[in-house]
């Protein structure tokens, strides 16, 4: 039998919470954290809406706990104190004898830093400290250095599935006994780059995103970091760790078709899903929920939604984007969205589509437009498609009835609250 892979640990921030409990908070309340950009110079700054972490260099570095020093990007920065959250929740510094990896992804890395020096690389000999720091990999670095993670470090680069890539290759590696345990996410902040690269394309909203909805405009972009803790079951008999998730299947696929757009037929996508309900030995109907990719654009939702019914056909299961409350935050949206689909299984909670008003022409189903409590939530599939067609999908299944009172005891003791009692949907 192939070892089981659970969750134990998870850590988090983007422009709707420094962590956990705060990023719950938000989405339990419905509150969206997209706005005006302020960190970023660019003369795009009062025209778009992102998703930022409101919070200078010099209070990421407070936060990171770590003095303020150069060579440190933003983007690090974000990876460093989600990933300490992650690292500290999984209790990953006790039992150091255990093989225990970090799989960190990004694609812009350092380039906050390394385009704000761009001009002093031009015209200046002395070596600029941000020349190392704009390497995707330094972010990952860093993190392990911070962590004293020593027993196998890497970094995934493939678009917007590299942080569920990451989860996907640290499950392989536990899977085949390279590994007892995995800090596993992603990391990205905004860049001129960014702004520029997306507005180039012409797939940007001014206005707040709308996925899955006919008048979707487009993509508001944002930042953050999330890592979660993934541990084999003999790994748990050692760490006493109590799961409150398990990843039972992944999935990827890449259709090539273009080399920013979806195929119209969403064969890459729908590839992708198949092999992770294959490998989960679940049914379509039994996906309770799926957090698509869900970006706003017209090629990605349309081909998505194809791919959505073509899986699951008469046994559609709950179906929301979550990119209107982040922003859609690139490398790091696997893992954001791996955890917000992690505590859709904690909390029998639904999170909705914000800003849906009209339903795709071409597609039969409807997001889900208000937050849903109390619903039976025991599979969640987390959707993240990349550019050139690198499409990832993950599964995690709520922990088996013996683990479910002392994984609600966890939840407790880490401040994470339930969505309520009463009723069966709430709005705004």
């Amino acid at each position: 039998m192939p070892q089981r892979i659970f969750i134990t640990g998870y850590g988090i921030i983007s422009c709707i919470g420094n962590n956990i409990e705060e990023t719950l908070s938000s989405l339990l309340g419905s509150k969206p954290g997209t706005g005006r950009i302020r960190y970023v110079e660019t003369l795009l700054k009062d025209e778009l809406l992102v998703g930022e972490v409101p919070k200078t260099l010099a209070e990421l570095f407070v936060m990171a706990g770590i003095s303020p020093v150069d060579g440190y990007s933003r983007n690090a920065l974000l990876g460093m104190i989600a990933a300490r959250e992650a690292f500290e929740h999984g209790r990953l510094d006790d039992h150091r004898e255990l093989k225990t990896g970090l799989i960190s992804a990004t694609t812009v890395g350092g380039m906050d830093r390394s385009e704000f020096y761009y001009n002093d690389f031009l015209t200046n000999d002395t070596r600029n400290v941000f020349i190392d720091s704009y390497d995707c990999a330094d972010s990952t670095e860093k993190i392990a250095q911070l962590l004293e993670i020593t027993g196998f470090v890497t970094t995934i680069s493939t678009a917007c599935s590299s942080a569920a890539n990451a989860i996907m290759l640290g499950a392989r590696m536990i899977r085949s006994g390279r590994l007892d345990r995995v800090l596993a996410g992603g990391s990205e902040s905004l860049t001129k780059f960014h702004l520029n690269g997306f507005n180039a394309l012409k797939i940007l909203d001014k206005e707040p995103c709308k996925p899955f909805d006919q008048h979707r405009a487009g993509i508001n972009l944002g930042e953050g970091a999330a890592y979660l803790v993934l541990e084999s079951e003999e790994s748990l008999a050692k760490t006493g760790n109590v799961p409150f998730a398990e990843l039972v299947g992944w999935g990827n696929a890449c259709e090539a078709y273009h080399q920013t757009a979806s195929s119209p037929d969403g064969i890459g996508a729908y590839l992708a899903m198949k092999e992770a309900i294959d490998m989960s030995g679940l049914a379509p109907g039994d996906i309770d929920y799926v957090n698509a990719h869900g970006t706003g654009t017209d090629n990605n939702d349309l081909s998505e939604g194809h791919a959505i019914e073509r899986l699951f056909v008469d046994k559609m299961p709950m179906v929301s984007s979550t990119k209107q409350f982040t922003g859609h935050t690139t490398s790091a949206a696997g893992s954001i969205e791996a955890i917000l689909s992690v505590l859709c299984l904690q909390n029998q909670v639904i999170w909705p589509n914000l800003n849906f008003k009209e339903r795709i022409a071409e597609l039969n189903f409807s997001p889900v437009e208000k937050l849903m409590i109390n619903v039976a939530v025991n599979a969640v599939m987390s959707n993240s498609f990349g550019f050139g067609g690198n499409d990832t999908s993950l599964i995690f299944k709520k922990v088996n009835a013996s683990n479910e009172n002392n994984a609600s005891n966890a939840i407790n003791e880490n401040n994470v609250c339930n969505a309520g009692n009463t009723g069966k949907a709430r709005g705004e």
